[in-house]
């Protein structure tokens, strides 16, 4: 009989499962359901009901089984991964009371300045936490619960992030584990501990709603009788910690030891490392993450990726293949043409009033293919600033892992190798963070079971490249792109200038 792992990522729009032997890291079984936001909310707000995870999770798990063809004394141990910093607040009775706020939910601005005063302002406020406020984190859409919904905020009893809530869900327990509270902006990551600073600043009482922290190794509990039988599961089966999206994603391409760089070319993009030490940027820009392997992973992210290279691709009506040729016909550096993508502002650089700008526009370049490869180059571009930011904090890549669908574009990543100036590689798993949590899953339920191994014997055993998609970076390629590099943060920096000043001007016109 086989020993299986199922590994779930729950993200913003989707649910995929896989189904992994845990014999030899082979996908056997996976499927996935789909889903959106609440509609109709107002600007800058994006939430979800929990329950809309929970069965969508429950949908996949039994189609993912069904696909693997396996019975339910096969399944020895699951694993969770979720999109971070989303909010689930629950009652006294574990019942959610209102739906949760999303980490793409902007609507607490406010939230986070109020935040970082109480704190001593930003550099304290790094101080105390390694991070900064973000909107997407956790701790300001608590806030804007006490503040806008008192009588739900009455109600809250116990706060947990949309991976913990799939947990309690299997097992009835609720727990906290360290990679995914880092994103919270309530935990020293230095030390892995509540930060009595940043709970006091929302409310002297928060702390008593947090539920208890576990380490990456540890088990969330086992599966309870109720969800093992609406699954066709055996009760007791063991369930790991889990982690956020990203720590998982780090485990499912084999970022678990310091030199390998995981680079996600999705909606939005990131970029991490793995760290045997936090690394705190004083400008805030990179995240300090605790990872799901009790080491850290210094994280940074751009809200623009895709977003811009399928703005483009709609505005000529190409398909992905037709899109592609056409960047492809392109010399690197586009002719000159440079887009700075910040079409719904940045987060790195922190530029939260930018918009989308193209530079270098001429009779020759503004044409469709030169357009199509600014817009490729740009937001590789744009993560090349962030991955430069890690370099300086001490952060060394040997290698860059491609996910997303990005890393998909044999031509794109050429662009990556010769902008990053690395080896970029991809990974024959592709589903990097369900793959991930199966992985966690099967080192916790080892260690469990009294074996001595570690994450990284796990994933350099199963973690396999596509070595005929390994692309190296060209010298002569890598040069346009320095030069190209100087002159995006340059104007990025301008423009942010310029950004701020308009938005003082508006918000002073008419007093």
């Amino acid at each position: 009989m086989r020993s299986l792992l199922i590994g779930i990522d729950s993200g913003t729009q989707s649910t995929k499962v896989l189904v992994v032997n845990a014999g030899n890291g082979k996908v056997v079984g996976e499927a996935s359901r789909a889903y959106g936001l609440i509609p109709d909310l107002p600007a800058g707000v994006k939430e979800q009901h929990p329950s809309t995870w929970t069965e969508a999770a429950g949908k996949a798990i039994k189609a993912a089984l069904k696909s693997a063809k396996a019975s339910a004394g096969e399944v020895k141990a699951i694993g969770v991964s979720g999109q971070q910093h989303g909010f689930v607040p629950l009652d006294r009775h574990g019942e959610v009371i209102r739906p949760a706020k999303l980490w793409c939910d902007t609507s607490t601005v406010e939230e986070c300045q109020e935040i970082t005063q109480k704190l001593g302002g930003p550099k304290q406020t790094i101080r105390c936490l390694g991070n900064a406020i973000l909107p997407g984190f956790t701790a300001p859409k608590i806030l804007w619960l006490k503040k806008n919904e008192k009588k739900n905020y009455q109600k809250l009893h116990t706060v947990l992030l949309p991976h913990d809530y799939l947990n309690y869900w299997l097992t009835g327990q609720c727990i906290m584990e360290f990679g995914d509270a880092s994103g919270t902006a309530l935990l020293d990551v230095r030390k892995r501990l509540w930060s009595s600073e940043a709970l006091k600043a929302i409310d002297s009482e928060l702390e008593s709603k947090l539920p208890p922290l576990i380490s990456s190794e540890k088990g969330a509990g086992l599966l309870q009788k109720s969800t093992a039988k609406s699954l066709g599961l055996n009760e007791g089966i063991f369930v790991s910690a889990g982690g956020g999206d990203n720590m998982m994603g780090a485990i499912g391409t084999g970022n678990t030891s310091p030199g390998v760089i995981t680079a996600s070319f999705g909606t939005s993009g990131t970029i991490y490392a793995c760290s045997d030490k936090p690394i705190v940027d004083t400008k805030g820009e990179i995240a300090a993450f605790c990872d799901s392997t009790n080491h850290w992973l210094p994280l940074l992210c751009t809200m623009n990726v895709t977003t811009a290279t399928e703005l483009i691709r709609d505005m000529f009506h190409w398909k992905h293949d037709a899109f592609s040729k056409a960047v492809s016909k392109v010399p690197p550096g586009a002719g000159g043409l440079t887009l700075l993508p910040y079409l719904e502002g940045e987060r790195t650089p922190n530029v939260p009033n930018g918009t989308g700008v193209f530079l270098g526009v001429n009779q020759n370049t503004c044409r469709p293919e030169f357009l199509a490869r600014a817009a490729m180059e740009g937001v590789t571009l744009g993560m090349n600033y962030g991955l430069n930011r890690l370099k300086k904090q001490g952060v060394k890549p040997a290698q860059i892992r491609a996910t997303g669908g990005g890393a998909q574009s044999k031509v794109w990543r050429g662009i990556m190798a010769n902008i990053f100036n690395a080896e970029v590689v991809t990974l024959k798993v592709a589903e990097g963070a369900a793959y991930g949590a199966a992985l966690q899953a099967l080192w916790a339920w080892r260690l469990s079971n009294g074996e001595t191994i570690e994450i990284k014997d796990i994933t350099d055993s199963f973690v396999k490249l596509n070595r005929n998609e390994t692309v190296s970076p060209e010298s002569e390629a890598v040069e346009i792109y320095r030069e190209l590099q100087e002159l995006q943060d340059k104007t990025s920096a301008s423009l942010s200038r310029v950004f701020d000043r308009h938005r003082e001007i508006l918000s002073n016109f008419g007093k």
